[in-house]
C-alpha cells in the first residue's frame, strides 16, 4: 500500500466492488434449499464468524464478529459450533423469513424481538400467530416464521445464530465479510437468501445473562513502536484526558475527538504493519483505534495499542473513551 500512499487517503474508507454485473448474492452449498430470506436488511447487517486468522501477510485482517464472545454464545444457546457463521445487526435491526423450522438466539444489544409465523399443526388459533422473543435466549420457530429483530436500545450491535449457521461459502476459511476489502459475502440487501447448514445438535445452554453496556469505556493502552514520533507529553496526554466516538466510526475503526497527540517529526513514515487496536494518530492530531477490518498497513505513526477493543462494538457516537496503563 505504499505506492501511491493510498492508505493515506482515509484509513476508515470501504473498497468499493469493481463495476460490472452484479455480485452473485450468497452463494452456498450445491442443492442446498434451506435459506433465511432476508425482508428488510436494515442500515449494516452482515454474516460473520470468528475470522480469518493467520493472513495478515499477505494484507488480509483476521475480520469477524466485533465481539467475538457474543457470537461464540448465541451459538451455544443454538447447538452451533463456536465457530459457526451467524449476522451481525448494526443499530436499526432487521427483518427475516426462516423456511424451516430453526432455533435462534440473540445477543449483545438490548432490542425488541416479534416472531409472526403460522399456527402450529394441532393448534386450535386461527391466523398468524405473534409472540415476543428475548436477547440471550433461544427461540423455537417453525417453517415459515418472520423474525423481526428491531432496533437496538442501547449500544450498537446485535448477533443473530440459526441452528446450522449461515452456510455461505468461505474465503480464505472463513464467512466473514470484511467491508475494506470486499472479501467474503456483500453485506445484506433486501431480498437476499442465505443457506442454512445442518443442525448439529441440541444447545449446551439455554440462557445467557446480557452484559450491561457501558457508556463510559476504559480501555487499557500499551506503549506503541512510533511513540518517538509525538511529543514527550503525547502519550500521557492520551492516558489522561476523555475522548469521545466520532459518527464515522466502523467496522474498520472507531475515530475518537478529543485533546490532539502532537508529532514531534514532521517527516513521512513509510507503510508498516498495523495490528488490532494499534492507535494510529492522522495529521489532525485525533487518535483512531483500529477494529476488525482495519487494514494491515498504514502510513501514519502508530503511538499505542489497545490491549482489548470489544468494548468498543457497542460504543455510539458521543460514547466517551478514556485509555490508562496495564498497572491500573
Amino acid at each position: 500500500m505504499a505506492a501511491g500512499r493510498a492508505d493515506r487517503d482515509d484509513p476508515l474508507r470501504r473498497a468499493g466492488r469493481p463495476a460490472g454485473p452484479a455480485h452473485p448474492r450468497h452463494p452456498g452449498p450445491a442443492g442446498a434449499g434451506v435459506v433465511i430470506e432476508v425482508l428488510r436488511a436494515g442500515a449494516l447487517t452482515t454474516v460473520q464468524d470468528q475470522g480469518r486468522p493467520g493472513w495478515a501477510h499477505l494484507g488480509v485482517p483476521r475480520s469477524g464478529a466485533l465481539d467475538p464472545a457474543a457470537l461464540r454464545l448465541a451459538n451455544r444457546l443454538v447447538g452451533n459450533p463456536e465457530h459457526a457463521a451467524g449476522l451481525e445487526i448494526t443499530v436499526t435491526g432487521c427483518v427475516l423469513r426462516l423456511t424451516r423450522a430453526v432455533t435462534v438466539a440473540l445477543t449483545g444489544a438490548p432490542a425488541d424481538v416479534r416472531v409472526e409465523h403460522p399456527p402450529r399443526t394441532g393448534s386450535t388459533a386461527s391466523g398468524r400467530v405473534r409472540r415476543p422473543g428475548d436477547v440471550g435466549r433461544p427461540l423455537s420457530l417453525p417453517a415459515g416464521a418472520v423474525l423481526r429483530i428491531g432496533p437496538a436500545h442501547v449500544g450498537v450491535r446485535t448477533w443473530l445464530a440459526v441452528s446450522g449457521g449461515i452456510a455461505v461459502e468461505p474465503v480464505l476459511g472463513s464467512r466473514s465479510t470484511d467491508t475494506l476489502s470486499g472479501l467474503g459475502p456483500p453485506p445484506l440487501r433486501d431480498g437476499d437468501r442465505l443457506p442454512l447448514g445442518p443442525p448439529t445438535g441440541p444447545p449446551p445452554v439455554d440462557l445467557v445473562i446480557a452484559r450491561p453496556v457501558p457508556t463510559d469505556l476504559r480501555l487499557v493502552v500499551r506503549p506503541g513502536p512510533r511513540r518517538d514520533w509525538f511529543a514527550p507529553d503525547a502519550f500521557d496526554r492520551l492516558r489522561r484526558a476523555a475522548y469521545t466516538v466520532g459518527t464515522d466510526s466502523n467496522r474498520v475503526g472507531a475515530r475518537l475527538a478529543g485533546a490532539a497527540l502532537p508529532r514531534a517529526v514532521a517527516g513521512e513514515l513509510p507503510s508498516e504493519g498495523l495490528v488490532l487496536g494499534a492507535v494510529q494518530v492522522p495529521p489532525d492530531g485525533q487518535p483512531l483505534v483500529f477494529l476488525a477490518d482495519h487494514p494491515t498497513t498504514g502510513g501514519y505513526p502508530v503511538i499505542g495499542v489497545v490491549d482489548d477493543v470489544t468494548p468498543l462494538a457497542q460504543a455510539r457516537p458521543g460514547t466517551t473513551v478514556r485509555f490508562h496503563g496495564p498497572q491500573r
